[in-house]
């Protein structure tokens, strides 16, 4: 490899990788927040308990690009279900238990702040509506209600 490509490989692999915050889009709730970002990890993680929701999975690419010298925002990706909402769902549609766990989603900016966002439960089980019906559309909207106030509390 030559100097010249060494070179910009090596500013390439410094530059902080970012595609920039989440603008609102349909489906998703997004809630900008002053809180830093690992506040705010701990906060909806808190919040999903009091709520009745688990931590089922927690990914983010933040750690692993920074092993191999990449700098990134923190970006964090927290799966939440239980399983009583996991047996009701499962009766009405298999299918829909593709989307469990329903995800939030902590992204750090520029400035420090932490933003939350996730879609809508109802949004990521509305496909599976012919199967599940007017039930299955409870369910997402008792999962709505519990996301909204999972959101709230975090960002207090």
């Amino acid at each position: 490899m030559s100097f010249k490509r060494l070179t910009i490989a090596f500013l390439l692999a410094a530059v902080p990788a970012s595609a920039g915050s989440i603008a609102p889009r349909d489906g998703w709730a997004v809630h900008q927040t002053s809180k830093p970002y690992e506040e705010l990890i701990l906060d909806v993680k808190a919040a999903a308990k009091a709520e009745g929701l688990n931590v089922v999975t927690q990914a983010g690419p933040t750690g692993a690009a920074a092993s191999r010298g990449i700098t990134i925002p923190g970006n964090r990706v927290i799966g939440l279900f239980n399983n009583e909402f996991a047996v009701k769902i499962l009766a009405l549609s298999t299918a829909a238990m593709i989307e469990a766990p329903v995800r939030m989603y902590v992204t750090e900016e520029d400035d420090g702040s932490a933003t939350l966002s996730y879609k809508l439960p109802s949004h990521v089980l509305a496909p599976y509506a012919d199967e599940g019906g007017a039930e299955l559309a409870g369910l997402a909207d008792q999962l709505d209600r519990r996301f909204a106030l999972i959101a709230e509390q975090a960002q207090k």
